[in-house]
C-alpha cells in the first residue's frame, strides 16, 4: 500500500514540474503577446453617395452614368475610400427631386449628391443650403455656378469634341455610299433627333455635322425636335420622318436606343443598304448591328471620383468644371462597329483626336462654317441664365468659337448653313 501512494506521489511532481515548464507552442513565458490574438480588424468607413436619376435602366442616358458610377466606385477603393450608390428614378424635376434630395442628403446621410439631368437643379437648391456637410452637384446644369452656397456645383464635360469625332466616323460612312454608288452627293443627308432648341442641343448637332462635313464636303442635315430628353415613341417617329424626307444617316441627342432601330428597320430609297446610325451616350450596336456605327459619350468616371474624394476629406470642390474633354478622357467615343463603318473610319478619327488634343483643330473654327454667307465675328455668352448673351463674353477671338470656356455648360447656340430645322417649337 505505501508502495502505491509513493508511486501516485511521484506522478504527482512530475505532472506538476511539467506544468511549471516552457510552454508546448515554444513561445517563452515572459511573452506578453497572446498565443491567439482575437481583436477583430477596424472596419473601413462606406460613404453614402446618392444620385438623382431623370429615368432608369431602360434610357440609354441614365445607363451610361450609372457605367461611370460603377467605374469611380473601383477608382475609389483603390484610394482607400469605400462608397455606396444610392439611387432615385424617373424624376425629371419638382417637388419629387426635392424629396430625393432630403432623403439622400437628410435620410441617408451622402457625402455628395449627383443630379443627371438638366432640369433638376431648381428644385435642388433650396434644399441644399440645409445640407451644408453634402456636396450637391448639378450635372449639365449652371446654376450652381451662380449662387452663393458652397455645396452647389456644376458640371458638364466638353462633349462637342466627341461629337465632332462622331460626326467624323458619319462623314466616312456618306463618302462610302457615294463611292458605292449607293447615292448621289447631293443626298449626303444627316437627319438629326433633337431633343431641345438649347445651346445644349444645337452645339452637338452643329459640332457633329462639323465633323462629317469635314470628310465629306456636300452633306447636310435636317433637324426634328421632340420636345423632351427621352420619348421612345416620339424619338421612333421622328427619326422616320427624318428618313422620309431623305435622311440616309440618322443621329441623335435623345436618351433612348429607338433612333438606333428605327435606322436598322429603313433602307436607303431605292437600295437594300440600312439607313446608317451614330448614337450617343451608350453603344447601341447591340441593338442596331447593321446601322449603329459608333457613339459619342461623356465618362463621368473622372469627374465624380474627384468630387466624391473632396467630399470625404472635407475639401473644396471647384464651383464648375471647365476645360474638361479629350484629352481628360472625360469624353470619348464607344467601340467602333467595324461591321457598318467605311474602311478608313479608325484613322480619320485618330487623325482628328490628335488634332483637337493637340489644339491645331479647333471644332467651331469660324473658317470652317457661314451662317448666311457670311463668317461669324461675335456671339456673346449668357451667363446669367435668361438666355441672353452678356457683354464682355465674347465667345469668337483667335479664329473660332471657345465653347465651354466661361463656363462648362455648352453655349453655342448660332444656326450655320448647311442645317436645316424642320420644326422649332420647344
Amino acid at each position: 500500500m505505501k508502495k502505491i501512494i509513493a508511486v501516485i506521489l511521484a506522478l504527482v511532481l512530475v505532472l506538476g514540474l511539467a506544468a511549471c515548464g516552457t510552454p508546448a507552442n515554444n513561445t517563452p513565458a515572459n511573452n506578453t503577446t497572446p498565443a491567439n490574438n482575437t481583436t477583430p480588424e477596424p472596419q473601413a468607413k462606406t460613404y453614402n453617395v446618392g444620385m438623382v436619376c431623370i429615368g432608369d435602366d431602360n434610357a440609354a442616358y441614365d445607363r451610361n452614368f450609372y457605367m461611370a458610377a460603377d467605374a469611380a466606385k473601383a477608382e475609389l477603393a483603390k484610394k482607400g475610400i469605400n462608397i455606396e450608390w444610392q439611387y432615385t428614378y424617373n424624376h425629371p424635376a419638382g417637388k419629387d427631386v426635392a424629396d430625393d434630395c432630403e432623403k439622400l442628403a437628410g435620410d441617408l446621410n451622402c457625402v455628395a449628391v449627383f443630379l443627371n439631368s438638366y432640369g433638376q437643379e431648381d428644385a435642388m437648391l433650396p434644399i441644399a443650403k440645409d445640407y451644408p456637410n453634402t456636396v450637391f452637384v448639378g450635372m449639365t446644369n449652371e446654376g450652381s455656378m451662380r449662387d452663393d452656397l458652397d455645396n452647389t456645383v456644376n458640371s458638364f464635360p466638353s462633349i462637342f469634341e466627341a461629337r465632332y469625332l462622331a460626326g467624323v466616323a458619319a462623314g466616312c460612312k456618306l463618302n462610302e455610299l457615294i463611292e458605292n454608288g449607293t447615292i448621289k452627293a447631293e443626298q449626303a443627308v444627316i437627319g438629326y433627333v433633337g431633343a431641345y432648341t438649347f445651346a445644349e442641343v444645337v452645339s452637338g448637332y452643329t459640332s457633329f455635322y462639323l465633323g462629317a462635313k469635314s470628310v465629306c464636303p456636300s452633306a447636310t442635315m435636317i433637324v426634328k425636335f421632340i420636345g423632351s430628353w427621352g420619348d421612345p415613341q416620339m424619338e421612333a417617329t421622328t427619326a422616320q420622318d427624318l428618313i422620309d424626307n431623305g435622311a440616309v444617316l440618322i443621329s441623335q441627342h435623345s436618351d433612348s436606343t429607338t433612333p438606333a432601330t428605327t435606322a436598322q428597320a429603313n433602307k436607303i430609297k431605292g437600295t437594300d443598304v440600312p439607313v446608317a446610325h451614330v448614337g450617343y451616350n451608350i453603344d447601341m450596336s447591340d441593338v442596331a448591328p447593321e446601322s449603329s456605327i459608333i457613339s459619342s459619350r461623356i465618362d463621368w468616371t473622372n469627374y465624380m471620383v474627384y468630387v466624391i474624394e473632396k467630399a470625404v476629406k472635407g475639401e473644396k470642390v471647384d464651383k464648375d468644371y471647365t476645360g474638361h474633354g479629350l484629352k481628360d478622357g472625360d469624353v470619348k467615343l464607344t467601340a467602333l462597329n467595324e461591321k457598318v463603318a467605311a474602311k478608313g473610319t479608325a484613322e480619320a478619327i485618330k487623325a482628328a483626336e490628335d488634332e483637337i488634343k493637340s489644339g491645331k483643330l479647333q471644332v467651331f473654327d469660324v473658317t470652317k462654317f457661314t451662317i448666311g454667307g457670311k463668317t461669324a465675328e461675335h456671339a456673346l455668352v449668357d451667363m446669367t441664365g435668361d438666355f441672353v448673351g452678356d457683354e464682355g463674353f465674347d465667345a469668337i477671338f483667335d479664329g473660332y468659337y471657345h465653347e465651354s470656356y466661361f463656363k462648362s455648360a455648352p453655349a453655342f447656340d448660332l444656326r450655320i448653313d448647311g442645317i436645316t430645322l424642320l420644326n422649332e417649337a420647344y
